[in-house]
């Protein structure tokens, strides 16, 4: 393998990897303060990054304007649903918020088949261009006789700022030890005066965000599709468990090791043997769920503890 080979690969995971992650940190949020397994991620994402690509292409907005307004109805994205369907069902069990969110899947995938209003103008068939990337592709960092796109080099660095951003705010701020609290044990941070339904409220509105972003990113200089967040939404789960949904950092690092496995596999099953990506997709997960096997509750999670 050579070395411009070498840097293609490293780069490519490191923007898979980014989009992974803010997918899958949304996912564990959700999980850890809601206790529910959001299948609806991909399509959260998906629908507001529908929003942007919609000011970009009908409106000639910047890509930052259009990025600004998509996040700004991704906010408002998961307070309507921690408002209407979460809080509600409060006192459910795990399974019933998981079919909730599989019933949230059906609605954004509706309104987004919709061939009417806004939506006809952004659907495939119909589109003038693709949505922007944030940095043009015209601009390329060269290493190693590579072009790198610095629309790649930015979302990695976008979203190492972001994650430093948010780990810092879980661990030194009064907010950030209220969502600690709340992950950890909900009715006693309740009893101890934490506004667990605002924090809640907080977490599904940034989980609905960051899953935006990663949406706008992987949509740049591509047909939009409702499905076109499957991929993620899968990787984000596998990394997610893999790293352990018991930890925040957990996740994150195990979604870049997953992107840097997915393109590893890539490029050897089709360049060295001939054959699918698909196939490497199917070794990557497959070898992640033999890990399991041994660790079961992820590579940096912890077995709960059992109390007597």
């Amino acid at each position: 393998m050579s070395p411009s080979t070498i840097v293609q690969i490293l780069f490519n995971s490191l923007r898979l990897g980014s989009i992974v992650a803010l997918a899958t940190l949304g996912i564990v949020l959700i999980y850890r303060t809601s206790k529910a397994t959001n299948f609806a991620q991909g399509s959260i994402g998906t629908f507001n990054a529908y929003i942007a690509a919609y000011l970009m292409i009908n409106y000639g907005w910047s890509v930052w304007m259009s990025l600004l307004v998509a996040l700004i109805t991704a906010f408002l994205t998961g307070v309507v649903i921690d408002k209407l369907f979460i809080r509600p069902a409060a006192k459910a069990n795990v399974v019933s918020k998981q079919i909730l969110t599989l019933g949230i899947i059906l609605v954004l995938l509706g309104i987004m088949n919709l061939n009417f209003w806004f939506f006809s103008d952004i659907w495939p068939s119909t589109m003038s261009r693709t949505p922007d990337p944030f940095i043009s592709s015209a601009h390329t960092l060269s290493i190693l006789g590579t072009s790198i796109e610095w629309n790649t080099v930015f979302i990695f660095l976008l979203t190492a700022a972001l994650m430093g951003m948010f780990f810092f705010v879980i661990r030194k701020t009064r907010w950030g030890l209220a969502t600690r609290v709340t992950a950890s044990n909900e009715p006693v941070a309740r009893l101890m005066g934490v506004p667990t339904k605002t924090v809640t409220l907080f977490s599904w509105a940034v989980a609905a965000m960051l899953g935006a972003l990663a949406a706008v990113a992987l949509s740049a200089n591509r047909l939009m599709d409702p499905n076109m967040m499957i991929g993620v939404q899968v990787g984000a789960f596998f990394a997610a468990v893999f790293g352990g949904f018991s930890t925040f950092y957990g996740p994150v690092i195990a979604a870049y090791i997953i992107g840097f496995s997915l393109h590893i596999g890539r490029h050897t099953v089709v360049n060295v043997f001939d054959g699918s990506r698909f196939i490497a997709e199917l070794i990557v997960y497959m070898l992640i769920l033999v890990i399991l096997y041994f660790k079961p509750f992820g590579i940096f999670g912890k077995p709960p503890e059992e109390k007597v």
